[in-house]
This record gives structure tokens, C-alpha cells and sequence, in this order.
């Protein structure tokens, strides 16, 4: 399969704007295309040429072949270099760096791993949680309930609480 870096046009009717794409040399003109790297507007004064260098580089090191329009393209001296964002991943990266600069003794204690607390036992085993309903005793809406009664601690007692 051999691989092409060339033009597929996406503009309308007498409006050409291209895109820089990878292809195979197989498909047709604004067919498939593996990759875009890139825009070409010859519209505008100067032409707008917007191409990933980083992307073209990478495939042209893979072996694709450049178009004669493209190989113009990458040497005019209007033509635009994207350079990708960083990542925001690096910048967690950073900062984490810059924290453990500052305080690694901290660090160090937070990236041990904690003992997993156990898991709660259930206070009834699981054969006595399903019960069915006792037919004589009256349903839950009509049981009269209970009054909550609130009793206020004894201002003269100790207090159980620490500070």
C-alpha cells in the first residue's frame, strides 16, 4: 500500500479549499483519506497554508510520498506550522513535581497505600433479613406509632466529649 500526502478539495462550486490529507494512492481525489494534516485556502491574500509539521514529518519518516502541489505547499514561506497544546496531563505532571520539590515527606505519605478498612459485617445473617410479614399482627400504616421522646443532657453531668 503505498502512501500519498496530497490535496482533497472541500470547497464548493468556484470556492476551492483544500485539505492537506494522507491517503492511499489508491483511492480517489476526495475519497478516503487515512489522516488531514492540514488546510489550503488559495483564496485568501496571501494564501492561507496551515500544516501540522509535526504530523507531515512523522508520515513522510513512515515513507509517504508528497504530491508535487504539497512539496510547494511545505516550502512556501506563508505556510503556517500548528503546534499542538500540550497536553493537560503534563500539567498535572508539573504541578505533582513541583509539590513533591516542596514537601516530600508528604508525599511520600500520600502515595503509600492506605489498609483497606474491612468490609462491615451485617448485624443479622442473611437467612433472617427476608421474613415474611406475621398474618395476625396489624399492617405497618395502621400500627399506631410510638411518640419519639427527646431528653435533654443533665446541665450538671460530666461531659463525655473531648476537645
Amino acid at each position: 500500500m503505498s502512501v500519498r500526502v496530497r490535496l482533497t478539495r472541500v470547497g464548493s462550486k468556484k470556492n476551492p479549499i483544500w485539505r492537506v490529507v494522507v491517503a492511499d494512492q489508491r483511492s480517489p481525489r476526495d475519497g478516503r483519506s487515512i489522516e488531514t494534516l492540514g488546510h489550503y485556502n488559495p483564496q485568501t491574500q496571501p494564501s492561507t497554508i496551515v500544516i501540522d509539521r509535526e504530523r507531515l514529518d512523522y508520515w513522510l519518516g513512515r515513507g509517504a510520498v508528497p504530491s508535487g502541489t504539497v512539496k510547494k505547499l511545505m516550502r512556501a514561506p506563508n505556510t503556517e506550522t500548528v503546534v499542538p497544546a500540550p497536553a493537560p496531563v503534563e500539567e498535572a505532571t508539573e504541578a505533582a513535581a513541583e509539590e513533591q520539590a516542596e514537601a516530600p515527606s508528604d508525599v511520600a505519605a500520600a502515595t503509600e497505600p492506605e489498609p483497606a478498612a474491612p468490609a462491615p459485617e451485617p448485624e443479622m445473617p442473611a437467612a433472617e433479613t427476608v421474613s415474611e410479614p406475621d398474618p395476625e399482627a396489624p399492617p405497618a400504616e395502621d400500627a399506631p406509632a410510638e411518640p419519639e421522646t427527646v431528653s435533654e443532657p443533665d446541665p450538671e453531668a460530666p461531659s463525655t466529649e473531648s476537645a
